[in-house]
């Protein structure tokens, strides 16, 4: 296989080989322009994502700049049995050509260097998406570790330690905006709006104070629940992801 490189293989996504079917043209020395040649190929019963593929290459033109051509992957299959077409001896020492090649590619010590090659890859983007989900892992599991309602400006502080700028003034801002808090001006300015202890995001904390007249006065403070704190954080990660085009 490496005494002779007649051609210029590709390795598929799949594993698989593909021939260039404009280098199989030139090669069999055809004098039939190729779009007219292919055609007629394909009355042998050649089958579109089968046997091959539509692909394109960028050619010189005569103004110099480029245009496209229409060419196709063949498989060495398809490659071999349009060699055989052609009855010639340029089609023979193709086919000859594409028979060893097959061989040498399903051979074990190739079966064994694609497996492996596959396996690397499979590592690498379990790498890689372990490296996109840890912040993310990493909150999970502090948040089921925990029951403990937090302030908004807590969150915020969570939130900036996941990599989503944002200060104490924004976030209430940001959930007045979304209706997570009530932002009609009034007793309940800020409180969480019935979506929101629906979804079990808040809690209210009271808190009673004796005045020094001896009088009492009652406080009551958001604070997002466990739930609330895991909502939030793959919310606007996920809103991040999004902008960060990731």
């Amino acid at each position: 296989m490496n005494e002779i490189n007649l051609f210029n293989l590709q390795e598929k996504e799949d594993g698989s080989v593909a021939v260039s079917g404009r280098e199989l043209h030139e090669f069999l020395e055809i004098g039939t322009p190729y779009a007219k040649w292919f055609e007629r190929m394909t009355e042998y019963g050649l089958e579109e994502n089968t046997d091959y593929i539509v692909t394109d290459i960028f050619v010189p033109n005569s103004k110099g700049g480029k245009q496209i051509q229409i060419n196709h992957a063949l498989t060495i299959d398809t490659a071999k049995e349009i060699s055989m077409i052609q009855r010639n001896e340029k089609g023979k020492q193709a086919r000859q050509y594409f028979i060893q090649v097959e061989k040498a590619w399903n051979s074990p010590e190739m079966i064994m260097k694609r497996a492996l090659q596959i396996a690397d890859r499979k590592v690498i983007d379990l790498q890689e998406q372990i490296a996109l989900d840890k912040p993310k892992v990493i909150f999970a599991d502090a948040v089921s570790a925990s029951h403990t309602s937090i302030l908004v400006g807590e969150l915020s502080k969570l939130l900036r330690q996941n990599g989503v700028d944002i200060g104490q003034n924004r976030l209430f801002s940001w959930l007045r905006e979304n209706g997570f808090l009530i932002r009609r001006k009034g007793t309940d300015f800020n409180m969480p709006t019935q979506k929101s202890m629906d979804l079990e995001l808040f809690e209210i904390k009271e808190r009673t104070i004796n005045n020094a007249d001896g009088s009492i006065r009652t406080t009551r403070t958001p604070k997002v629940t466990g739930k609330g704190q895991q909502y939030f954080i793959n919310k606007f990660l996920k809103e991040l992801e999004i902008v960060s085009g990731v």
